[in-house]
């Protein structure tokens, strides 16, 4: 279970770019929400997010355990979700999601109130929550963005 854990938390082992893993995450979590809007149906991104969050919380808490570190850097899993939070049901296509990309980086990083507080969250929890948020800051500032582009944009 270990290994299996090892390879959902670090996506896929791109946990391991010795440059910037997280932008590498954030990147993967693109090509999942490109795949699953290829599904179709909007309930399909939500039950992926969903399962990809708690999937996410057991095998972060597994890498923690096994790598006797708390949030080490090779953990992306909550990127990828982070990214799913951002992206998420917005009626976007590339431009969109690269500007999603950008924003979403900018709010993991510079985790505004309460994305830091949640890294305080035991195990998974911490893991995944302020990725959580910062996705939810980059969901609504895009979607803001999107609406004013569609009420002054023309």
């Amino acid at each position: 279970m270990t290994r299996l854990a090892l390879v959902v938390a670090t996506g896929c082992y791109c946990g391991y770019t010795p440059v910037a893993p997280g932008t590498a995450g954030s990147a993967l979590g693109l090509v999942v929400w490109v795949a699953i809007r290829a599904l179709g149906p909007p309930v399909a991104e939500i039950a992926a997010l969903v399962a990809l969050a708690g999937v996410g919380v057991w095998a972060a808490s597994v890498t923690e355990r096994h790598i006797s570190r708390t949030d080490p850097g090779i953990i992306v899993i909550d990127e990828v979700v982070g990214m799913l939070v951002t992206v998420a049901l917005l009626p976007i296509g590339v431009g969109g999601a690269l500007a999603g990309f950008l924003l979403f980086r900018l709010f993991d990083i510079i985790k505004p109130y309460p994305a830091a507080a949640c890294e305080r969250l035991p195990g998974g929890w911490g893991v995944m929550a302020d990725d959580v948020v910062a996705g939810l800051y980059a969901h609504l500032v895009l979607r803001g963005g999107l609406w004013l582009l569609a009420t002054w944009g023309g």
